[in-house]
């Protein structure tokens, strides 16, 4: 998915940033997942396979 598509998406940022000032935010839909540097917004997005992604949250997790 193109991460264009994520320009309206309702972005997240972790409950455990705490205010930090280096903080990312994610933006989720069923097909992908996007991320974004949450000081620097407009610099772009990393876009993931929704699969891909969530293995990636599952090892965090683990």
């Amino acid at each position: 998915m193109i991460a264009s598509n994520f320009e309206h998406a309702r972005w997240r940022k972790s409950s455990r940033s705490g205010g930090a000032q280096g903080c990312v935010e994610v933006a989720r839909s069923v097909e992908s997942a996007a991320v974004r540097d949450t000081k620097s917004r407009a610099s772009g997005t990393l876009s993931f396979d929704g699969d891909r992604f969530q293995a990636f949250l599952d090892s965090v997790k683990g």
